[in-house]
């Protein structure tokens, strides 16, 4: 019975960059809010990279990725928001009231009068070495992430893939790896030109249109890689080498999984929602935030999830109330933020 469910002004679902900002700026909108991640943690796909460095945040220094992780989920838990993690939504409803009945993938359900979709590119899976057998590695030295950078210190490692994980990492372990090679199937490198640049220029060895062909395991660990040219059909050819090594980084990228919404009838294509200059969809009370909003003057950009997020808030609100302010009160002459100055020994004159 629904009568039996709390009902919220707000349920954002996605706990990376967009949402979190939505659950903090729906507080500043004075909605009850409820935030939905389907992973166990909040991040989003930050989470895959928690040693790198984030410079393109504005107003922030560079921060390693998890502690801007750690800010967000602090400022998005300003005004107390209900957090729930592990439930995946699937099913929508619409009640007679109007409101919006979510159901989870393993029968969970939620009430809601609007909605944000802040589902980054959906449920992330790394895409995995597509070998026989790697997986029984994954427990000694195939990695999918980097998670602590001096486990590759004076180790020779292999980093397999083109994007900007595998020039990244390429870059940050070539000073610290006893040798670094890079092997990537195409010819070019789809990273940023500059992380590419100073790639290229290292001691790193790269070896492009080449690809690993096959594994070879001392046990637990893999101890050679058999490395092959990629022909023009994309098809491996004969061995042209086989390398020792003591890890391998596979950097393939990211396959994301709408689940359920994509049956919502949402305007989709695989990676994101079609939504208009107020970040609504064609679903009444429903809106997204971050990656997953496609709209003509998309900035794909931190940056961006912040602006979207505050604007379907925005957007949000005016469903409910269309007489509300267009926009929250920023926070240097917000009411709401008064009594925080003070706990954090703010006089009244400078809040």
């Amino acid at each position: 019975m629904t009568e039996a469910l709390e009902l919220y002004d707000i349920t954002i679902v996605g706990g990376g960059p967009a949402g979190l900002y939505a659950a903090f700026y729906s507080g500043m909108r004075d909605m009850k809010t409820k935030l939905i991640e389907a992973q166990d943690k909040l991040g989003g796909r930050l989470l895959i990279y928690p040693e790198k460095m984030i410079w393109d945040v504005g107003g922030m220094t560079p921060i390693r990725c998890e502690r801007l992780i750690e800010q967000m989920i602090q400022q998005a838990q300003t005004f107390d928001p209900e957090i729930v993690l592990r439930q995946e939504i699937s099913e929508l409803e619409r009640q007679e009231d109007g409101t919006l009945l979510l159901t989870t993938t393993t029968g969970e359900r939620h009430l809601t009068r609007t909605l944000v979709l802040a589902l980054g590119y959906g449920v992330l899976k790394l895409a995995k070495l597509d070998i026989e057998g790697a997986d029984r590695y994954e427990v000694s030295n195939l990695h999918y992430t980097v998670t602590e950078l001096e486990v590759y210190r004076n180790k020779h490692v292999l980093i397999s893939g083109g994007g900007n994980s595998a020039v990244d990492w390429a870059n940050a372990l070539e000073p610290i790896a006893a040798s670094l090679t890079v092997v990537h199937r195409r010819e070019t490198f789809s990273g940023h030109e500059k992380n590419v640049k100073q790639m290229m220029a290292s001691s790193a060895r790269v070896l492009t249109g080449h690809a690993i062909a096959q594994l070879h395991g001392n046990g637990e660990s893999i101890a050679e890689v058999s490395i092959a040219k990629v022909n023009a059909e994309g098809a491996l050819e004969a061995v042209s080498e086989r390398l020792q090594v003591d890890a391998i980084i596979v950097n393939h990228g990211l396959r994301g999984d709408f689940g359920g919404i994509a049956k919502w009838g949402l305007e989709m294509d695989p990676w994101s929602i079609q939504v208009d200059e107020k970040l609504a969809t064609a679903i009444p009370g429903i809106f997204v935030a971050g990656d997953s909003a496609n709209y003509r003057s998309k900035l794909t950009l931190m940056a961006g999830a912040f602006t979207d997020a505050a604007l379907a808030v925005n957007s949000a609100k005016l469903y409910m109330e269309p007489e509300a302010l267009k926009m929250a009160y920023v926070s240097s002459h917000n009411s709401k933020f008064k009594a925080k100055n003070k706990a954090l020994g703010v006089s009244e004159e400078d809040s």
